[in-house]
């Protein structure tokens, strides 16, 4: 090909580019806004991130505000911008009890906000400093504290519908995730949240299908929510078994490598993920993550050659728990054991991808805080067992001068 064509083939290369980007810059044009603002719903569960796109405004408006408030007409309005554009943090950046003003971004006139939490439900608009809104959601953010799990590898079924006159309540899965191991038995699951249906609701929400919302919205009447109530979140869980995928010939090299160099009968140990070592103190609490996964990803663990399975290891299976999965994903050890120690490795999507090292020691200095539930549970215990044995003492010494014998007074006694 010669300098001629490579040049004809930049220029149309670089015109294509530059239509896409009109392109982009048109949608809002072809997309009007509506004359009167309606809600979309939209329904997650706790510790999820979620996105929301302003999808129309007026084509002089270069950058938007969002703008939340908890009930429609709410006198407290929380503006979420610094008028600049964007902000805030990053998701690696969040805390789960972070307030929302610290964890959303604004991008490309999108709202991402990052680890919702029940008290982020609400109404969230788009809209200019001046107050003027374009669009607006309807934000339902459910929690998972009371989620029931159903395991379809015990005969378990997800709960039945209800119906209460013209009140329909119900369960929407998503869709399944993709086995959390390979090679061996794994697990995968569906979350289900709340959904109603009734001719009741608000009309200035707008709904996905005939009069059905998410159990949340703001478009349930007050008299429907304590109706709707008990019907929590649910999360399906079935068993799985995938093959891996074949291994890179660059480590079958590298292992003949390192089995030449090495001693006969003395095969070196590389870790087959990137391995993170930690030490924790006897009797103390540890939470580990895995890393780059979220909440709706499949995340699986395991302890050296034990698989960690939900079916046993599920939070809420059983109450006496001391090791156990959370529904982000998170392995919980309450008050760590020598038996603890050992590698525990980290699926995310089917792929092992990460390792932890644990080594529980009983030496070694803990700082106290207050702010540790541990301290303070002990402060509660220490609290209590001291008013127990004062309320005894007490007890005792009345009964005993009651039951004493009688006291003598001097100046009662007869003459001698």
């Amino acid at each position: 090909m010669n300098l001629p064509h490579i040049i004809v083939l930049l220029w149309a290369w670089g015109s294509l580019r530059a239509f896409e980007i009109v392109e982009k810059e048109n949608i809002f044009q072809r997309t009007p806004c509506p004359a009167f603002l309606m809600f979309d719903n939209a329904a997650y569960l706790a510790d999820m991130s979620f996105e929301l796109p302003c999808h129309c405004k007026p084509e002089e408006v270069s950058a938007v505000v969002w703008y939340y408030q908890e009930h429609l007409g709410s006198s407290h309005t929380k503006v979420l911008t610094d008028f600049d554009g964007q902000m805030l943090t990053a998701a690696s950046q969040v805390r789960v009890g972070s307030d929302l003003l610290v964890r959303f971004s604004i991008r490309m006139f999108s709202l991402l906000v990052f680890r919702a939490q029940p008290e982020d439900s609400g109404l969230y608009f788009c809209g200019t400093r001046k107050g003027d809104y374009f669009y607006a959601y309807d934000v339902d953010i459910q929690s998972s504290e009371e989620m029931v799990a159903t395991f379809k590898d015990l005969g378990q079924e997800p709960f039945a519908d209800d119906y209460r006159g013209s009140l329909h309540v119900f369960t929407t899965f998503w869709e399944w995730t993709p086995c959390d191991r390979c090679g061996v038995r794994g697990e995968q699951w569906r979350i289900g949240l709340c959904y109603l249906q009734s001719p009741d609701l608000s009309p200035r929400y707008r709904k996905t299908m005939p009069d059905v919302v998410s159990c949340g919205s703001r478009a349930v009447p007050r008299k429907l929510q304590a109706k709707v109530r008990d019907h929590t979140p649910e999360l399906l869980v079935q068993s799985c078994l995938v093959p891996c995928k074949n291994t890179t010939k660059i480590r079958g090299r590298l292992m003949a490598i390192l089995n030449y160099v090495s001693k006969v009968g003395r095969r070196p140990w590389l870790p087959q993920v990137p391995i993170q070592y930690h030490q924790q103190r006897l009797s103390h609490g540890l939470i580990i993550s895995c890393p780059g996964a979220r909440p709706e990803h499949a995340v699986a663990w395991d302890k050296d050659r034990q698989h960690l399975y939900r079916t046993q290891y599920l939070k809420g299976t059983n109450r006496s728990m001391r090791v156990f999965i959370d529904h982000g994903n998170h392995l919980h050890i309450r008050f760590t054991q020598l038996d603890d120690r050992g590698i525990y490795y980290c699926w995310r999507q089917g792929e092992r991808v990460a390792g932890f090292r644990l080594g529980v020691t009983s030496q070694g200095r803990y700082k106290v805080s207050l702010s540790d539930p541990e301290v303070r549970s002990a402060l509660e215990l220490t609290l209590i067992g001291y008013l127990l044995l004062t309320a005894v003492f007490v007890s005792w010494r009345g009964r005993k001068k009651r039951v004493g014998e009688p006291r003598i007074c001097p100046l009662c006694l007869p003459p001698s």
